[in-house]
């Protein structure tokens, strides 16, 4: 059996995270005791405008770099030869306390989007909290329509015309095409949890 239309979702976890962590997390948290929220798919919580490179310093420099690194190893021309793109980005922080999450959405003018994790706000040691960064399949509701108890054998069968939900902790660099549709389930932590969003286009 071959599989035809794959959807790679990349996760790692970025060297050096807990320093670059530390500054990243006083950097947001700041901006957020002095800016207003923007209001996009946050459902709740503190979402910082689109220029964070210009604030971000070094630490999220080395984020991006990271990020734009990993893309040109997975992207390559429709001939399969590599590509080595200067991507050009657009990013901004997020920050979710408790009951606070993101409805679905997609990134529209993007080849790949990413999220990263500044600080999990306890999910990394219990998951129960919440907070997972889920992702529909991309085909919708249409595998399950005619057989809903049906589904095809593998471990990417489970969830035909449902959701899957990775659940995020410290360090963690999730990348996935920007016309995934994605949300983040309500956190239901004591503090903060902080992530960074972005997108890389031509």
């Amino acid at each position: 059996m071959n599989g035809l239309f794959p959807t790679p979702i990349l996760t790692g976890l970025l060297p050096g995270a807990e320093e670059v962590n530390r500054s990243l997390k006083q950097i947001i948290l700041e901006k957020e005791r002095t800016s207003a929220t923007t209001q996009h798919s946050n459902l709740g919580g503190w979402q910082s405008t689109w220029d964070f490179p210009e604030w971000g310093g070094d630490a999220l420099h080395y984020m991006l770099e990271s990020a734009k690194k990993l893309a040109n190893r997975v992207t390559t021309r429709r001939d399969g030869k590599p590509v080595s793109i200067d991507w050009k980005v657009t990013c901004w922080a997020n920050v979710n306390r408790s009951g606070q999450g993101n409805e679905f959405h997609t990134h529209p003018g993007a080849f790949w989007s990413g999220s990263y994790y500044v600080e999990d706000g306890g999910i990394g040691q219990d998951p129960s909290l919440g907070g997972e960064f889920e992702i529909q399949d991309p085909r919708g509701a249409a595998p399950v329509m005619y057989a809903p108890e049906l589904s095809i054998g593998g471990a990417a069968g489970a969830s035909m015309g449902a959701a899957e939900s990775l659940s995020p902790r410290a360090g963690m660099l999730i990348m996935f095409p920007s016309w995934l549709q994605h949300g983040v389930r309500p956190y239901g932590g004591e503090r903060e949890r902080i992530s960074i969003a972005f997108n890389l286009r031509l």
